[in-house]
């Protein structure tokens, strides 16, 4: 079988198992939204950009708010003007909210990974560093609302990924032990809120901020396809 998996065509699987296959080792999946299940990116940039230029016309051009995609909403704006970061949050969120539906789907072959992984009795989460209004939102179009069993966003937690409340919460509120699961992201808070929570961590090569960038962090598997999933945790084989 010709090996999809980026981290070991490339050299790089992280040794954390011989094989880059996991079987029924793990049967808990923690997913990120934003980068990962849907494609957001063009709604957050130009969320940014509208909620920019209303204060600093013409002065953030878009490869200077990738950096910015991922972290939670008031922790970007305050790393550019702390005094207008919660006015620069409410005009990025109406915005957001008004061009949602337009510019959001999910990516190739996520709705059929997901139904499939809740067929097969996997138990699955959303952990988002979102607000939980917009998750939900988020998760109705795509129609991906009715396979998950717990949604954590910003609303439920004091600190965001990459700190591992939010994933403990939600391992907690599964019945699930981190040895037995696995969190999947988009980005560094994805990958390094993993590790801290203990759980196997796998990284998305359709990452906006790219594969290389996610390597970086040396998460335990890496996805070509959403589909690629399925192998990695077994299904087929349980």
């Amino acid at each position: 079988m010709d090996c999809c998996f980026r981290l070991e065509t490339d050299g790089y699987c992280k040794k954390r198992r011989e094989s880059c296959i996991v079987t029924e080792e793990i049967n808990t999946l923690l997913f990120d939204l934003d980068g990962t299940l849907l494609d957001t990116n063009e709604l957050i940039i130009t969320s940014y950009l509208h909620a920019f230029d209303q204060f600093y016309p013409d002065r953030f051009k878009r490869e200077d708010v990738l950096p910015f995609l991922g972290p939670p909403l008031i922790d970007a704006f305050a790393s550019v003007d702390p005094e207008k970061a919660e006015e620069m949050v409410e005009i990025y969120r109406r915005f957001n909210t008004e061009k949602h539906d337009m510019l959001v789907h999910e990516f190739e072959g996520v709705y059929e990974t997901i139904r499939t992984l809740h067929e097969n009795d996997f138990k699955l989460a959303i952990v988002s560093t979102k607000i939980r209004k917009t998750v939900l939102q988020g998760l109705a179009l795509t129609n991906l609302d009715e396979f998950f069993d717990v949604i954590v966003t910003l609303d439920e937690v004091e600190k965001a990924k990459p700190d591992p409340e939010p994933l403990e919460k939600a391992l907690a509120a599964l019945g699930s032990k981190p040895e037995e699961a696995m969190m999947i992201g988009d980005n560094y808070h994805d990958i390094l809120g993993g590790k801290n929570a203990g759980t196997y961590t796998c990284g998305v090569s359709w990452s906006i901020k790219g594969a290389d960038f996610l390597k970086q962090y040396e998460p335990d598997y890496m996805l070509d396809r959403m589909s690629d999933l399925l192998d990695i945790v077994g299904v087929g084989r349980r």
